[in-house]
């Protein structure tokens, strides 16, 4: 196999890789990337890399968003705002594929909190009579995979994780599993702003 034919399968592998994401709701990139490769008959190949299948979910997007995909998008954003304002003395913030732009049809609102206690976060959201699951994720954080708990309810159809974080998590973002780099995060002002913008924007006839 030479060079460009290894580059052009592991395109197409990063192509399929985020369809599945985006129409399927695979969160995962290792696993995207290993059923796309499995789908393709290209298991044997060079997988793409986290970055490459990213921009394949940014080329997707334009190429098949649709309206019902940008009332989609424009109401991740809305519950974003609503939740970051109901959690607002925890100092949320927004992260994920929202704030990413590779929303799918399957996404949540990602929000990162900060508290001490894992409880006083449940605590508020039991005196508002929202129903949760907790549950864990294994997030990098200098340099070291640790456990960070979290809560997964529903605002209307759309689905949220709170990941809770000790106070002085603020100072420190956990590494994106797409660059390596500390996650992007946006406060209650900025998702303010993009909301307004949306709304202001007429969807694609």
């Amino acid at each position: 196999m030479n060079d460009a034919w290894e580059r052009r399968a592991r395109l197409r592998v990063a192509d399929e890789a985020a369809r599945l994401m985006l129409e399927e709701g695979i969160r995962d990139y290792h696993h995207a990337k290993r059923k796309a490769a499995a789908h393709l008959g290209l298991a044997g190949g060079g997988l793409p890399t986290n970055l490459e299948i990213r921009d394949a979910i940014h080329r997707y997007r334009e190429l098949f968003f649709t309206a019902e995909d940008f009332a989609r998008e424009t109401r991740l954003w809305r519950t974003a705002l609503a939740v970051m304002r109901l959690l607002e003395g925890f100092e949320p913030r927004l992260t994920g594929p929202v704030l990413e732009g590779t929303a799918g049809r399957h996404s949540p609102v990602v929000l990162h909190v900060f508290s001490d206690t894992t409880e006083a976060v449940l605590w508020h959201l039991i005196e508002r009579g929202i129903q949760y699951e907790e549950f864990e994720r294994r997030l990098r954080l200098r340099g070291e995979t640790r456990a960070v708990p979290g809560v997964r309810f529903f605002g209307g159809d759309v689905e949220v994780e709170v990941m809770v974080f000790p106070g002085l998590g603020l100072r420190e973002a956990p590494a994106s599993q797409t660059d390596g780099r500390p996650m992007r995060r946006a406060a209650l002002a900025e998702v303010r702003e993009r909301v307004a913008s949306l709304e202001a924007r007429q969807p694609p006839g």
